[in-house]
């Protein structure tokens, strides 16, 4: 009843994860193992502060490469050089405070603010790998966890997990990037409410596939 994912996740300061691989991919029959869809809105009280978890990951880093100063483990201004792109990259596309998830027997479309958006293909029970300008994207299930997983250029990889609590009132996002030349790989996690939409204006954006994606908008309530 679900894709056989090989996925683990790391996450900036926990040093015993590792960042997420999609190994294989089976056959599945049934209903998706979640929805995901409907508006949801940013709950900054919970959502990582981009500080904290860099200052972490210094102090990982720091333990890591047995560096000491006086305040304890530090990183190496090097790492933190090669960490650092990383941590702007995923605070770039996690800026989005607002998330739209549409959700089809075969699809499932996520369109964010003011970003472009992401897409799980399924087709007869297997996850579509889809091509877009910047990279290819595969997605799978650990449980009744979405992931996504984009395959950039220069051994570039961006992942994205989705989950839902047991009554679809609230929505965690982790997102991890990871290279080829970064120390370790960097991760924020997002919380968010479901909210309800009343009708607004026809709205349109673009997504990462560089195809418009038309909708009705609205404000929440």
């Amino acid at each position: 009843m679900s894709f056989l994912l090989v996925a683990s996740l790391g996450v900036a300061g926990c040093a015993h994860e590792e960042p997420i691989l999609i190994d294989d991919v089976k056959y599945f029959e049934g209903d998706m193992p979640a929805d995901f869809s409907g508006f949801w809105t940013r709950d900054y009280t919970r959502s990582d502060d981009m500080d904290k978890v860099l200052l972490n990951a210094y102090y990982e880093l720091g333990r890591k490469n047995a560096n000491r100063g006086a305040m304890g483990p530090v990183a190496s201004q090097r790492d933190m050089s090669l960490l650092m792109p990383l941590a702007r990259l995923v605070d770039l596309i996690t800026r989005t405070d607002t998330l739209t998830i549409s959700q089809t027997e075969y699809e499932i479309l996520v369109e964010r603010k003011d970003d472009f958006s992401l897409l799980c293909a399924f087709f007869d029970g297997v996850a579509k790998p889809t091509d877009n300008a910047f990279g290819k994207e595969t997605c799978g299930w650990d449980g009744n966890r979405l992931i996504s997983v984009t395959d950039l250029s220069d051994g570039l990889r961006v992942v994205h997990r989705f989950e839902t609590s047991e009554d679809r009132k609230q929505l965690r996002v982790i997102t991890t990037a990871s290279s080829k030349t970064a120390p370790m790989p960097f991760t924020l996690m997002h919380h968010y409410w479901r909210i309800e939409k009343v009708p607004g204006k026809y709205e349109c954006i673009e997504t990462l596939s560089m195809k418009r994606v038309c909708s009705t908008g609205g404000l929440p309530r």
